[in-house]
């Protein structure tokens, strides 16, 4: 099983995970020709996918997902909730399918696990990815930690892990007061250290892989988020990757 990342941000967001035959998109943040674009810069055409999934609904998640599906007549899965949230056109998409936030299904020769998450958005799931051997868990978008968030992630083999923002630069910044309570709110986005902290409940002993995404231009530097989660794993900041708004990251293979 591999991941990549087509980009990371207020900009758009988008991973791709491929287990032999099936890949899947996990959100579609980006315009059709750039996604077309993004996934050209991995060795991927769009007929190289089998669907796509939506964490939920806001425009940096979806501004291209439907669109996408219908041009290049994939499918689409996503909760009850974040369809009735997507904004503009969603008729005409060629299949739809919608996933219980609880309940496990099978895409190919992927196994998904999705799981709701408190954010600012009316059903919203992340997921993790399995093949039976490895264990890839993504939560890129949620303002606080549960326990069956945390149940959910331990033991995985690879994690793309919000680091939303660090508190004293957001706090400290030219945010609005009611966007910054937004933001560091229990349906916001994890800072630094709050990442740090659901990291350190979790089993890490199988971990391969750590990306910190999305980090927030105004409010985040790599630096801040890597040393914060390389703090719990005792390692060098460098191991950490990051998941960069215009470039994503390549091709990491889990073994």
């Amino acid at each position: 099983m591999r991941f990549a990342c087509l980009g990371s941000g207020s900009r758009g967001n988008a991973l791709i995970v491929e287990r032999g035959r099936t890949r899947l998109m996990l959100d579609c943040g980006y315009a059709v020709r750039e996604t077309e674009r993004r996934l050209a810069r991995l060795g991927l055409v769009p007929a190289d996918l089998d669907g796509i999934l939506v964490t939920h609904e806001h425009s940096d998640h979806t501004a291209g997902a439907c669109k996408f599906a219908r041009k290049h007549d994939l499918a689409l899965w996503l909760t009850h909730g974040t369809l009735k949230g997507i904004p503009g056109d969603v008729s005409g998409l060629p299949q739809v399918n919608i996933i219980d936030s609880h309940s496990t299904f099978a895409i190919g020769e992927l196994e998904l696990q999705p799981f709701p998450v408190p954010h600012d958005a009316r059903e919203p799931a992340h997921f993790v990815f399995s093949d039976g051997a490895h264990r890839l868990g993504v939560l890129t978008d949620t303002g606080s930690s549960t326990s069956h968030i945390e149940a959910m992630l331990t033991g995985c083999d690879a994690l793309v892990l919000e680091c939303n923002h660090d508190l004293d630069l957001l706090m400290n910044g030219d945010y609005p007061q009611m966007l910054k309570s937004r933001v560091a709110g229990r349906y916001g986005h994890l800072d630094n250290q709050a990442s740090a902290g659901l990291l350190a409940a979790l089993d890490r002993s199988r971990l391969q892989h750590l990306i910190a995404a999305p980090l927030s231009q105004q409010n985040n530097t790599p630096e801040l988020a890597c040393a914060a989660l390389a703090q719990v794993l005792g390692c060098a900041p460098a191991w950490i990757g990051v998941a960069d708004q215009d470039e994503g990251f390549a091709w990491r293979e889990i073994i």
